[in-house]
């Protein structure tokens, strides 16, 4: 499994910063009764940090972008074997590019 630790960080620190938001939700909901001052803050939590969580993984800005091919034949040594390019990036982009 490939991990983007780019996105895991962000997520991570989204995580943590989760914490104190809820908890000062159910300190304010507190006389509503334990049960219902969770779902509530939980809900909330879900309304906030889906769209949060949303961006951190379908951004662009967060990925790299990699082509993969089968049967491609490196320009150094010769060998046919799966290739792999690296198509955009930060500072770098060549999704247009006609021959890669």
């Amino acid at each position: 499994m490939e991990v983007n630790f780019k996105r895991y960080g962000l997520y991570l620190v989204r995580w943590q910063l989760s914490t104190p938001i809820l908890a000062g939700v159910l300190a304010l909901l507190g006389g509503l009764g334990a049960l219902t001052a969770t779902i509530i803050a939980n809900l909330i939590g879900g309304l906030i940090f889906f769209w949060v969580d949303r961006f951190i993984f379908t951004s662009e800005t967060l990925a790299t972008q990699w082509e993969v091919r089968e049967e491609v034949r490196c320009v150094d040594c010769g060998t046919v074997a799966r290739g792999y390019r690296l198509v955009r990036a930060k500072d770098y982009d060549r999704s247009g590019d006609p021959a890669p």
